[in-house]
């Protein structure tokens, strides 16, 4: 349900954003929402009150984003509310971002390494990314985990390039202990 709720909203709130030629305006406007949302707890708490009548929930919203986004984007968030989704606002937004930055090839990538990228193997990797993939810009999270030994793994979507050491390793020892398995059933 939760997926057909952020599709049907995120894609209705996409194809506005198309047609009307926001695109990019609604996708920062998206993501400012976004931000502001995952950093006030309170807010949403007040908001997925069961207590608190649909009309104070519009009426918050309103306050706080009305005339710094989009009547767009307002209305959705009062759609949201009103059709008693307001839970999936995170989803939807998520959704319509994705779509957006789809749209526009944007990739996002998720790089894990041993140690911290220099600026210099930043650029490299970003160029091989872009040589290799119809993104024209990439989005680039880094993150670092001692326990590669070696080498990276990239996520892209749901695509992985898994170069680690540690996952050679594992490769390597799987073969090793289904050879050790051959030698013994061959054995009298």
């Amino acid at each position: 349900m939760a997926k057909l709720v952020s599709k049907t909203y995120g894609d209705a709130l996409f194809e506005l954003a198309v047609e009307s030629n926001q695109l990019d305006s609604f996708l920062e406007e998206a993501k400012g929402v976004r931000s502001v949302l995952e950093s006030n707890q309170e807010l949403n708490r007040l908001m997925n009150h069961p207590k608190i009548v649909k009309e104070d929930k519009i009426a918050t919203l309103e306050a706080i984003f009305k005339g710094r986004v989009s009547d767009e984007l307002v209305g959705l968030l009062r759609m949201l509310v009103e059709k008693d989704h307001y839970s999936e606002t995170p989803a939807v937004l998520e959704y319509f971002i994705g779509q957006a930055k789809e749209y526009k090839h944007i990739g996002t990538a998720y790089v894990t390494t041993v140690m911290p990228l220099g600026e210099i193997q930043k650029s490299n990797l970003v160029e091989k990314l872009l040589e290799t993939t119809d993104y024209v810009q990439f989005e680039m999270h880094y993150e670092t985990d001692p326990s590669l030994i070696g080498g990276m793994i990239i996520r892209i979507k749901d695509r992985v390039v898994d170069s680690s050491i540690k996952s050679k390793l594992a490769a390597l020892s799987s073969e090793l202990s289904k050879i050790q398995l051959k030698v013994g059933e061959c054995a009298p």
